[in-house]
């Protein structure tokens, strides 16, 4: 079947395309009986508007790239989903790439982008210290970056969606803390990202100022699955390490350093208490649920996505900071 075009639809109505096309765009100059006409023949007739052609005469491909180091927990999709309730609606296309915490999968996915001329592109960052070089350079070319939740050193100038990861990691230390515990584990995650130094500095100056604090306690993972939560715990356990709690850099660490220790005969929390980070519903699909520090997801991919839209809109804007306020849900996987 033959491709309607705008000419065509000019053709039937008897009007110039200029007027069909400007009709289309929902120009403001356009009488609103002629748009209504006009739209309802582009229906009748079956238009459908050619993307690629208005991305070249118009300078735009209304596609936005959104990079992310994992989709095997709900995090990166919870703010995707948020990121498309500010884009769709404006016509958007999001294109969505996996890098699997691997920096040099993340370098190809933004050159892949890059590729595919995408108007801007919303990532959280696989490691702090590799690929500034590719994120200046689509900056440089014009691309606007907007950073979430893990983001890069001071150097580069971007805009950032984020929470304060040590006022938080410090509060949920408190109540651990609080609930008596005093040889408290941390599952730190890697060096090499800005959360995972915050969340750890918030753990030792809460452990310092009650006098408690002991380097041996904290343990650092190279991954961020069930399975290096579990090796972790197991490693201090073999080691015959005395602890009564656990402060994990994620979700995922925790669930499975508890999966260790219940099926070790470990009861939490009565013999230990433990605490997580960036909360999704993984905390509650387990048991005992799992206390965690729940960032706004939905609400961090929506201030990314308005972040974004500022940049295409003027490349000139100041890059700014956008905090956003977590929640510290208190479950039974910590409290007696």
């Amino acid at each position: 079947m033959k491709r309607i075009t705008v000419k065509d639809l000019a053709k039937h109505l008897l009007l110039s395309t200029s007027t069909v096309s400007r009709a289309l765009l929902n120009d403001k100059n356009i009488h609103w009986e002629t748009k209504k006409k006009v739209l309802a023949a582009a229906k009748e007739l079956g238009y459908k508007r050619n993307s690629a052609a208005a991305s070249l005469k118009y300078g735009q491909s209304k596609n936005i790239g959104f990079v992310v180091p994992e989709m095997v927990t709900p995090f990166s999709s919870k703010v995707l989903r948020g990121v498309q309730e500010v884009l769709y609606p404006l016509g958007y296309r999001v294109i969505v790439t996996v890098c699997d915490e691997d920096p040099q999968r993340e370098r190809e996915n933004l050159l892949l982008l890059e590729e595919f001329n995408v108007d801007g592109i919303i990532i959280n960052l696989c490691d702090e210290s590799k690929n500034h070089d590719i994120y200046q350079q689509l900056i440089d070319q014009g691309i606007p970056l907007v950073f979430f939740d893990r983001t890069p050193n001071e150097s580069l100038n971007v805009s950032k969606v984020l929470i304060d990861n040590f006022f938080y990691a410090s509060d949920m230390m408190e109540h651990l803390v609080d609930q008596g515990r005093k040889k408290i584990v941390h599952i730190m995650g890697p060096p090499s990202l800005r959360n995972s130094q915050d969340r750890a500095k918030g753990y030792e100056e809460v452990m310092d100022k009650h006098g408690i604090y002991d380097p041996a306690l904290i343990i650092e993972v190279e991954g961020l699955g069930f399975e290096d939560g579990k090796k972790a715990i197991k490693t201090l356990m073999d080691q015959k390490i005395d602890f009564d709690g656990i402060f994990a850099f994620t979700d995922t660490l925790a669930i499975g350093a508890m999966n260790y220790l219940l099926e070790n005969g470990v009861k939490i929390p009565n013999e230990v208490s433990m605490g997580s980070f960036s909360g999704t519903e993984l905390a509650t699909m387990v048991y005992p649920q799992l206390s965690s520090v729940e960032p706004p997801l939905e609400q961090m991919g929506e201030e990314a996505a308005r972040l974004i839209l500022e940049k295409i809109k003027n490349s000139d804007i100041d890059c700014r900071d956008i905090f956003l306020k977590a929640e510290l849900k208190i479950r039974s996987s910590s409290s007696l």
